[in-house]
């Protein structure tokens, strides 16, 4: 199955279904070899695939910045595959939000390697099984930011925004200016009906107006690395699918205006003509579409 098409995720807080993650990351199960792909973003930019969510890579002149390390047992084929991109020592990581499938690797990652996170994020983290261990607390963010910090400077800085809830509430934009690209997370995973975390502080209410937020709060940007597409996305992308986001929140709170239940307008919802390319495909992950849309019911009666 498709990356950009399956979000696998936490299904509690403090709970990773690691079956139906596995399949999120296009690799099979069971004891098939761990295969990690390597695209070339810019020339100091990768971003590898396989094994949860999309990695970026990120050499700059004293070393590698890695956002997000996919799933657990995916980090040491996560670090085998970045030593054949780059001989430099790996000395931060930047987690864009707290699920298992873009978190677990760094337990696997040298533990002196610094953390970085949007500070609900930590919060989050925190809940996890594996993040309440003692012994794995030096893998949670040692810093963190409300709502926007930099990193390093010159070519190598690193600019990390936070716009406001969404796919959860802690939601990180990486941005490398000097390559005018930006990581962008699970927030736009690819062009899809989303998946809103609302255990985690996600709000399918405010994601279309952070959405918005982020495009026009991202200056000189011509490159979107997703959370799990297969292919970059742009700006025009980006407002596109801020529309897209836009036009659904208003069909379900019409539906709901209407009398219909969530399961009813579940079954209803096609996507309308004019966005060619996406998917209401939603896989099961909290409750599938008509999780998502009872909680914007929920959302919408508050």
């Amino acid at each position: 199955m498709k990356r950009g098409l399956v979000l696998g995720v936490l299904i509690g807080i403090g709970t990773l279904s690691l079956g139906v993650a596995a399949q999120r990351g296009g690799q099979p199960q069971g004891n098939a070899p761990k295969v990690v792909e390597v695209d070339k973003i810019k020339d100091n930019l990768y971003v590898l695939k396989g094994g949860g969510g999309n990695t970026a890579v990120f050499i700059t002149g004293n070393g590698v910045v890695v956002v997000d390390t996919k799933l657990p047992g995916w980090g040491q084929p996560l670090l085998e595959k970045i030593k054949t991109v780059t001989a430099k020592p790996i000395t931060m990581i930047v987690n864009t939000h707290t699920h298992g499938d873009h978190v677990s690797g760094q337990l696997e990652f040298p533990g002196t390697v610094e953390v970085v996170a949007q500070e609900n994020t930590k919060t989050n983290m925190q809940k996890l099984d594996d993040y309440k261990k003692p012994e794995n607390a030096k893998w949670l963010p040692k810093r963190t930011f409300k709502d926007k910090l930099t990193l390093l400077s010159g070519n190598d800085r690193i600019d990390l925004y936070y716009f406001g809830r969404g796919h959860t509430n802690g939601d990180a934009w990486v941005v490398f200016p000097a390559l005018r690209t930006v990581h962008a997370g699970d927030f736009f995973a690819g062009k899809q009906v989303l998946l809103v975390d609302f255990m985690n502080g996600g709000s399918g209410r405010d994601y279309p107006q952070t959405l918005s937020k982020a495009a026009v709060g991202l200056k000189d940007i011509d490159t979107i690395v997703t959370g799990h597409s297969d292919k970059t996305m742009t700006i025009a992308d980006l407002k596109e699918y801020a529309d897209f986001n836009k036009d659904f929140l208003s069909w379900a709170e019409s539906e709901m205006k209407a009398g219909k239940s969530a399961e009813q307008a579940a079954n209803e919802y096609k996507v309308p003509d004019k966005y060619k390319g996406y998917t209401a495909n939603l896989p099961p992950f909290f409750g599938g579409m008509k999780g998502y849309i009872q909680g914007i019911y929920d959302e919408l009666k508050k």
